[in-house]
């Protein structure tokens, strides 16, 4: 059975073809979760039932020759902020616990459309707030590379599945990182789709002009075959774009003929030996096999961390305030509704959370609006320009994903700027809106996965596709 847990496509053309059973795949992934999770904490809710049911279901209509969808018997796991109608929908809070959404996110009615299987729903921080997936009202979820480092967040428990092979793909969110740095930590493949172009229907928000669903796989073809799926217009998001799309597995087997690319300048501070020498072989790499490769520059990219951290704690503000224990989830009793609310928030909200609540509400306050947040959407302008500028001499940009290699737990929960440097590579696309994929590439010297970005510009997914299948095509032939 281990020849088909690993690529996805292989699974589904072996379901397919009737070499193997959704009914088999489904259930040796639910042992290996069986015997993994309990040491992992991946997956905070299965639906074991469910999840072979609907594989039963597939194999009869295979075994009878009836139609199935593009992802038949594949099994997924999905990230805990996003709604599913069959079972609870927590965000990693205890304000959510045992909250069952009364219908499915898009993504999710997308996936089953086309066969996919559901096996249940993966821990994150809190609300999706943070770098570590240490900030889970249900405990973090460990790197399964090493069990004494964090796996990155804040869809670590997605990120975490595929990489212990808990489940071949898993869906995630990303709002300044949080697909991209998991997949650099666990070695796997992470991507950030352009901004509107998977909906947003059924994720709960946590910073709503950023947030963007994308998924987490083994292998860039992996990626491309679930975006193809998830991906398109939906007129239940009014942030979805109604454009003719790409099907994006097409751009897979194709070369670098003529292909421009940069590296940033502004980012040669922020690199670490190790880092800046990981870089430095990819960039060589590209150079070797046809590809043009140059310094860009991006002034304003300095500012993308500080201007990230008022806007996303802004819009967090605004978007939890609607977590007052009188429509859903945790209520605690007070004496009045005012005390009932501050109780329940209290007791409900992690202290990252509470954070960052306090952070958007003091950027969002009359006499301080100017000065911050509205500071900083002129500054997030800039930094649009800038990559606008800068895609008019190249494709795609390379940068590394994260500064470092995983860390240990708790090194960085003391000291929250420290953490928020997670993403200093990672938050530039969110505040543009534009695509972004993490693949693994090289070791730190720990001998933990690094990750190399492909960046480019708004709607030009497929290029990010194409480049990065080819960087991995490259390094599975020269890099050891």
């Amino acid at each position: 059975m281990s020849e088909f847990l690993y690529n996805a496509v292989d699974i589904i053309e072996n379901i397919k073809n009737q070499k193997v059973t959704s009914k088999q795949i489904v259930s040796k992934y639910f042992d290996n979760i069986e015997n993994k999770n309990k040491e992992l904490n991946s997956f905070i809710a299965l639906n074991k039932d469910l999840a072979l049911s609907k594989a039963n279901e597939i194999d009869e209509r295979i075994q009878k020759g009836k139609p199935v969808g593009k992802l038949a018997g594949l099994p997924i796991g999905i990230k805990d902020n996003i709604c599913t109608e069959d079972f609870e929908t927590t965000c990693g809070s205890k304000i959510l616990k045992n909250w069952h959404p009364p219908y499915n996110a898009t993504v999710i009615k997308r996936l089953t459309n086309e066969d996919a299987i559901i096996v249940g729903k993966t821990n994150l921080d809190e609300f999706a707030m943070g770098s570590s997936t240490e900030h889970s009202a249900f405990g973090p979820t460990k790197n399964p590379l090493d069990l004494t480092k964090v796996p990155g967040g804040s869809s670590g428990g997605s990120a975490c599945a595929v990489k212990a092979d808990l489940v071949p793909i898993a869906l995630g969110s990303d709002t300044g990182g949080s697909i991209r740095q998991p997949a650099s930590f666990c070695g796997i493949v992470g991507m950030k789709p352009t901004y509107g172009l998977v909906s947003r229907f059924g994720l709960i928000a946590f910073a709503s002009s950023l947030d963007q669903i994308g998924p987490f796989a083994n292998t860039v073809k992996d990626c491309a075959t679930i975006l193809d799926v998830i991906a398109g217009y939906d007129p239940a998001d009014s942030t979805s774009l109604d454009i003719k799309r790409d099907n994006f597995s097409d751009f897979l087997d194709r070369d670098l003929k003529g292909m421009k690319i940069g590296l940033i300048k502004e980012f040669n501070e922020y690199l670490d030996p190790e880092v800046s020498q990981n870089l430095n072989l990819a960039a060589d790499l590209f150079a070797n096999n046809g590809a043009a490769v140059s310094e860009i520059s991006l002034p304003h990219i300095k500012y993308s961390l500080s201007t990230y951290y008022l806007i996303a704690p802004a819009e967090a503000s605004s978007n939890l305030a609607r977590f007052d224990g009188v429509r859903y989830g945790l209520r605690v009793a007070g004496k009045n509704v005012d005390e009932m609310m501050i109780n329940t928030r209290t007791q409900g909200f992690g202290p990252e959370v509470k954070r960052r609540i306090m952070l958007g509400t003091y950027a969002l306050s009359s006499g301080y609006y100017d000065a911050y947040y509205g500071t900083s959407q002129k500054l997030r302008t800039a930094l649009i320009s800038d990559f606008k500028k800068a895609y008019e001499n190249v494709d795609v940009i390379i940068t590394p994903t994260t500064p470092t290699g995983a860390f240990k737990f708790g090194a960085k929960l003391e000291d929250p700027l420290q953490m928020y440097l997670s993403d200093i590579f990672t938050i530039p696309s969110n505040l543009a809106g534009h695509p972004a994929i993490s693949i693994p590439f090289g070791k730190d010297d720990e001998n933990m996965p690094l990750g190399i970005q492909i960046l480019s510009n708004a709607l030009d997914d497929s290029k990010v596709i194409q480049v990065a299948s080819i960087l991995e095509k490259l390094r599975d032939e020269n890099v050891t």
